[in-house]
């Protein structure tokens, strides 16, 4: 577990997975918890030194069940704000997704974590939706829940 918890160092969910790293060693007995760290400690990962930062906002965003006010930078560089309701996230090749719908698009839209220039949680509940897999078009790979067995 602390293997695949160090795994989400650069990822939105990074303070989670700190604190549950954290947590999860203090209910362990001390020796078990000093074997789970020394094989940990052996498994290395190699990052690029560009790594993308995605704002800790973004899980907050996932978590709150609210409408989010999304500041956001297109891959032209164009910004925009928009209001959207999140739906779930996606991660690949280290690149953390928002998927949500968009108020402005009228339309399910993947928001790219590093382009996310600020992200404020707004007070109003958007209306329940529904995530369908033929909503993502997706050309590439198979999308898997990460509680899938």
């Amino acid at each position: 577990m602390l293997i695949g918890l160090g795994t989400l160092r650069h990822s939105p969910f990074r303070h989670s997975a700190r604190t549950a790293m954290r947590k999860l060693l203090a209910v362990m007995p001390e020796e078990d918890a000093a074997r789970a760290s020394a094989l940990a400690s052996r498994v290395h990962l190699l990052e690029s030194e560009d790594d993308a930062v995605v704002p800790s906002e973004f899980a907050a965003a996932l978590r709150a069940d609210r409408v989010v006010r999304l500041r956001y930078q297109d891959a032209s560089g164009a910004e925009s704000t928009r209001d959207v309701e999140p739906l779930g996230s996606i991660g690949k090749d280290g690149q953390w997704y928002l998927i949500a719908w968009c108020r402005l698009r009228d339309g399910v839209r993947a928001f790219r974590g590093d382009r996310m220039l600020s992200i404020e949680v707004t007070r109003e509940r958007p209306p329940q939706r529904s995530l369908r897999a033929a909503d993502l078009a997706i050309p590439y790979g198979r999308l898997r829940s990460v509680v899938e067995g």
